[in-house]
């Protein structure tokens, strides 16, 4: 399993619609994170429940989502739902957006879903 920096999952999770756009187009995105217009290619996806993490791991997400707004979750999720290599990731796991809590993207363009089962 890759491993993850929360500082990733936090810049993706509160950077939500702009970041996914950047993925999608050269658009530039309007976050204070230090991404260029440029974006990641997706090169793949893979889907992670948040249970199936180490409990350290598992303890600094829940503290992210609990921390986080919902709209701002909500504009992530809406995102995912613009790239079609998530959905079909989503769905091959028997998920779906509403299920998404944070993403991760690294310099490779494999695109991270982190996904609860029961979403609050």
């Amino acid at each position: 399993m890759r491993m993850f920096t929360l500082s990733s999952v936090v810049v993706l999770l509160l950077a939500g619609s702009q970041l996914a756009a950047a993925q999608i187009s050269p658009a530039p995105a309007q976050s204070q994170t230090s991404q260029s217009g440029e974006g990641v290619a997706i090169r793949s996806v893979q889907v992670l429940d948040v249970e199936e993490l180490k409990a350290d791991a598992r303890a600094q997400v829940d503290a992210l989502v609990a921390s986080t707004k919902q709209e701002e979750i909500k504009s992530l999720r809406h995102s995912l739902e613009e790239i079609p290599q998530a959905l079909s990731a989503l769905k091959a796991k028997g998920r779906s957006s509403a299920q998404v809590v944070a993403v991760n993207i690294d310099n490779e363009g494999v695109l991270t879903v982190f996904t609860k089962k029961k979403t609050t």
